[in-house]
Formats: C-alpha cells, structure tokens, sequence
C-alpha cells in the first residue's frame, strides 16, 4: 500500500501502526541512555580506560547518526514496517551482544550495531505515523505520542539499567531490552500494514556511503579530541570527516537520486525543524548526559538517585508532550520549536550556580522546567520533522532530523566534556564551577538555536 490511501484516523490499524511506533521509539532510547546511570560499574567491568569510557558513552550516537538519514529513505522507497522490523530485530542483536561483552572494544562495536538498528526504527517510526495519521489534528496528536515516548525512553533507560545493576549487574538491562525489542519486530510485521511512497527516489548508495563514512569520521574524532585535541588521529578524523562531507554534498546536489533534497534547506520550515533538533542534542541532551557521572562524582548521589532525577525530567517532558495537541491551532510550528528552546534554556539556567555542598533538590526544578519545555519541543519537533518535507518522504524527514539531534548531541557532549572538566584540576571546586559553566554554554546553545528557528520565516 502506498501514501494514496493512508488508513482513516481512529482505525484499530492506526492505534496499533501509532502504539508500534512509539514503543520502537522508546526501546531505541532506552537502549541509546541505559550506560548513563551505570557508567561507572560498566567501565569497571569492562576495565575501560578514560577513552574507553568516552567510547562507551558515544558510540550509539555514531551508529544513529550514520543510518538515520539513509534509513529514512530506504523505508519510504521500500516499505517501512520491513525497515522497521529489520531495524528492531538488529537493535535486539546488538543488546545481546553488549550483554555478553568481554571487554570495552566488543561492547563499543554492539554500542554502534545498536545504534544502526535504532536508526532504522527511529526513522520508519515517523514515516508509520505520517501514513496512517492524516495532516491536521489528528496527526499532531499522534505526534505528541511519539514526541512522549521519546522522553519516556530518556527517562526509563537509565532507571531500568541502574535497577539491574543494583540487584543484579548492568548486563541484565541489555537483556530485558533485547527480549522487549525482539517481540516488537514480531508485533510490527503482524500488526502494522506495509507502505511505501509513491514517488521512490530510488537508492543513492555513493552517496549513503559517503554520509556514514563523514559522519562517522566526524563523531569518532570528536570522541578522540577529547583525549588531546593537537594529536594525530583526531585531527586526522577532522579531515577525513571534512572531505567525505563536501563529496557527499557535491554528489548530492548533481544527483537524481539523492536521498536528501539539499534544496529542503531553502525552506524554512524544514530549515527552522533541523536547526531545533540540532539544538536539542547540543543542548539539554547534552548537559543531561553528563549529569549521572557528575552527581556520583562530586555530590555522592548513586547511580538509582542519578536516573531517578533524570526520570523527573523526562517524565515532565512526556506528559508536556501528551498535552501538545492541546495547544491552540493557531500556535506556528516553527512558534513552539523556538518557546520550548527557550523554555529548556531557563531550566538550564536554574542548574547552574551550584556549591560543593548541592543536594538532589536544588536540581529538581530546573530539571522540571526544562521537562515541560522539553515536551513541547520533541512533540513540535515529531510533526515538523514530517510536516516540512514532501507528502511520502515522511521517513527521509525524520531521519534528517533524527540525525541532527544526534550529531548536535555528539557536539554537545564534547564541549560540555571540555568544559566541565578542567585540565589538570579534578578536585570537587573546579568540577562544581565546570558544570555551572557548562550549563551556561548548553543554555547559549538553545537560546541561539531559538533564535535562528524564530528567524526562519516562510517566504511569501
């Protein structure tokens, strides 16, 4: 079946398309948080160094950010519940595989399977809901679903994972979540009905090379930057990254099947969605990140304490994102991209000016302001992501922005690393003052991205 005839609102086919989907979506951000709480006892495990800690936390975003873009593309043109269940089944492969992992090496390259698989889920999911939810009301509601499970798969993967390891040990999570991924693929090809666009683009397998070779090039050096920015494989990697990212755009720009539009970048509301999704990643996504190894460095809370602040924002962002549809019609796309990156802004303002002798409620309310922002902006940033490109390439759309958010959180990461770490100086005063500056310098990241989103008018 392709986009003519998408499946009329309220049908069980759409409720189940819209309950397969979000949970796809929630097991992919499950999987992409659960090392965050348990960092510390998975590196130990692993016996990973300083670099291989990085590696641990990186290494999904490399595999989400290289396969978004291409996946989207490949589930318009040739089915998207088969790239979904495909997706599912690789991302339950790639858990086991961390289950079982030896050392940090076999655990980073499952880390980066699972990530190939999650972007196959992540980018059929919204192609699933735009075919079976028409344009409008009903579409924004289900926008606002999967917007919710987005904030609920941040918020329960580090819970699920920080639970395990103190009953059992960290492993169990990727099991649990390997079991959970593997019974969706079997649900999503009995119960969501295929679709592909009507007007396939054809595969441009140059040009998905060159774009996971750039992209991967681009996020390994910036893991490796954070070891010595002057040695030689990163500035290396910055190259390389460089070169296969002008290929890609030349090619794309004098192909006839390429499978991204860069003229999409001329239209602001696709323009004003990327820049938001950017935003996200380098901003609260960011910061948040670093959060759980912080607090149990510096202000001794344990890795359940840590997850269970997390999940106060993100549960915040997923009832903020439930309610979304509430708002009033006539509230641009483009008007609550820019007030939820405001809005996440000032509860990142709120976490700075911490002391040595903070403790878990001089966190919350930030974290809570920044949750109801955050819901506001994953649900804005689900149907924009659609929204602004054209009708059947629903899955080209969320994999572009998909791949913003991550490669803006794999940027993020890296400057809040940088900054929050000062050189030479781990002792708990510098580690308090770099997390202050650092959220000022995620803020600034989203007040800028707000900025340019309110900027980014359509032309008459």
């Amino acid at each position: 079946m392709t986009d003519a005839a998408p499946s009329p609102a309220g049908t069980a086919n759409s409720t189940r398309a819209l309950t397969v989907a979000a949970l796809g979506t929630l097991l992919t951000l499950m999987a992409f948080t659960a090392p965050l709480a348990t960092i510390n006892s998975t590196a130990a495990d692993l016996m990973s160094d300083a670099a291989g800690r990085t590696w641990i936390l990186s290494s999904m975003s490399i595999g989400l950010a290289a396969a978004l873009l291409t996946t989207g593309t490949v589930a318009d043109d040739f089915g998207r519940r088969r790239t979904f269940a495909l997706g599912a089944a690789v991302l339950a492969v790639g858990a086991v595989a961390c289950a079982v992992s030896p050392n940090t090496l076999i655990f980073v390259v499952a880390r980066i399977l699972q990530g190939l698989g999650g972007a196959a889920v992540v980018a059929s999911s919204l192609g699933i809901i735009a075919h079976t939810h028409p344009a409008g009301p009903v579409r924004a509601k289900a926008s606002g679903v999967w917007g919710a499970s987005v904030g609920a798969g941040i918020a329960l993967g580090p819970l699920l994972a920080a639970v395990l390891d103190r009953w059992a040990s960290w492993r169990e999570a990727y099991v649990v979540l390997a079991i959970a991924t593997l019974a969706l693929a079997v649900a999503a090809h009995l119960l969501v009905e295929e679709s592909i666009s009507d007007a396939p683009r054809g595969l441009d397998p140059i040009g998905a090379l060159l774009l996971a070779s750039g992209i991967t090039a681009l996020l390994a050096a910036l893991v490796e930057g954070r070891q010595g920015w002057t040695a030689v494989t990163p500035i290396v990697l910055f190259v390389l990254a460089a070169l296969l990212l002008a290929a890609f755009t030349v090619l794309e720009l004098r192909s006839a099947t390429a499978m991204l539009d860069l003229n999409l970048f001329r239209h602001p509301p696709f323009l004003a969605a990327t820049i938001a999704a950017l935003a996200t990643g380098g901003g609260i996504i960011a910061l948040l990140s670093y959060m759980p190894g912080f607090l149990g460095t510096v202000l001794g809370i344990d890795a359940l304490g840590a997850a269970l602040l997390l999940f106060g924002w993100s549960a915040t962002s997923v009832v903020t994102a439930l309610l979304a549809r509430r708002l009033p019609a006539s509230l641009s796309g483009r008007t609550q991209l820019a007030v939820g990156l405001v809005g996440v802004a000032l509860g990142m303002l709120m976490l700075t000016g911490l002391s040595e002798n903070a403790s878990w409620p001089r966190l919350l309310p930030g974290l809570l302001v920044a949750g109801v922002a955050s819901g506001v902006l994953n649900a804005a940033l689900g149907r924009e992501a659609v929204a602004s490109v054209p009708a059947g390439r629903g899955g080209m759309g969320s994999g572009a922005n998909n791949t913003a958010r991550y490669v803006g959180s794999a940027i993020g990461v890296t400057v809040v690393a940088v900054v929050a770490v000062p050189a030479g100086d781990h002792s708990a005063a510098a580690l308090v003052h770099g997390w202050n500056t650092a959220a000022l310098v995620t803020a600034a990241i989203s007040v800028v991205g707000a900025v340019v989103v309110a900027a980014s008018r359509t032309r008459r």
